[in-house]
């Protein structure tokens, strides 16, 4: 049997022992450690297992996380990555990529597209699993990112190299308004937003992300149709803060009573402005948010 010696000094009898790929795991997260995002919970899980389970795909995964800043986008990635991967984000498997951090200067956009495309290849030759993350997508110059569109379309190999085991994530706050409307309309009219459908969001995402300004919206991979899924992060509201804060409080092992987490949504800034329903910074200020009422 073909043994692989990996970064701990480990090795596995068979495959890459760097890759879990734990999808039972994956979905006991999406399910415990999410809130409010029932789309979410079954499109990722679905794709990443569809994925995992057939290696012979035609091409990577491609997936476009789209909401407003602290509904979670960040938040599944990390899931993703700590259930796909034996040292989660912190595996040579894993590679971030912030817009502005990484690629800040469009007079440079020509020298990141080399180094990146270096940068992905190197990467899949020593991980062909490996999981690419963009965040604040929308903030990527025009053209950049059609470097790499070869790499995500339908071919065995490029230069020699086969990239269809790669996934790809793109976050970005594209398609938030469209989302928070439409989640909207389902409270004024009565009904759960529990009964919002992906044929509610989903193409409305796709076309409202064509329509953007910038080097994503305007990409290859918008007019190559190489985006698998768009996947809609609902805003979430005053009963999903509640469920941050005690999951905040549970990591550094306190049990919080219902008082105290009524007191920390409570404390959060609610809209639109007459309904007061969706926390305008999700739950991405809890960790820290809590430090004020802790005794």
């Amino acid at each position: 049997l073909q043994r692989w010696y990996c970064s701990l000094g480990q090795c596995c009898e068979s495959g890459d022992c760097r890759v879990t790929n734990n999808i039972t795991g994956l979905a006991k997260d999406l399910q415990t450690k999410l809130h409010g995002q029932h789309l979410v919970q079954s499109v990722v899980l679905k794709a990443i297992q569809g994925f995992v389970n057939h290696p012979e795909s035609n091409k990577p995964l491609t997936l476009s996380f789209h909401g407003w800043s602290g509904t979670g986008k960040n938040f599944v990635a990390r899931i993703i990555a700590e259930n796909l991967y034996r040292d989660g984000v912190k595996s040579e498997c894993v590679r971030l990529f912030i817009a502005p951090f990484h690629f800040p200067h469009a007079r440079l956009v020509d020298t990141y597209k080399g180094q990146l495309r270096e940068a992905i290849r190197d990467m899949v030759l020593r991980c062909p699993q490996t999981l690419f993350i963009f965040d604040e997508a929308e903030k990527l110059h025009p053209g950049f990112i059609d470097a790499i569109k070869p790499y995500m379309d339908h071919y065995d190999n490029v230069d020699g190299v086969t990239y269809r085991r790669a996934i790809f994530l793109f976050l970005s706050n594209i398609g938030g308004a469209a989302i928070n409307d439409v989640a909207l309309d389902f409270w004024h009219s009565g009904q759960n937003r529990e009964d919002i459908g992906m044929e509610d969001l989903e193409h409305r995402l796709r076309a409202e992300t064509m329509d953007s300004q910038g080097g994503f919206a305007q990409s290859e991979l918008m007019s190559g149709h190489l985006i698998d899924f768009f996947v809609p992060f609902l805003p979430l509201e005053y009963r999903h803060v509640k469920l941050c804060a005690r999951d905040a409080y549970a990591a550094r092992g306190i049990d919080a009573d219902e008082t105290t987490l009524d007191e920390v949504a409570k404390a959060m800034l609610y809209v639109p402005k007459e309904e007061r329903l969706f926390s305008a910074q999700g739950c991405k200020s809890i960790p820290q948010r809590i430090n004020f009422f802790l005794p």
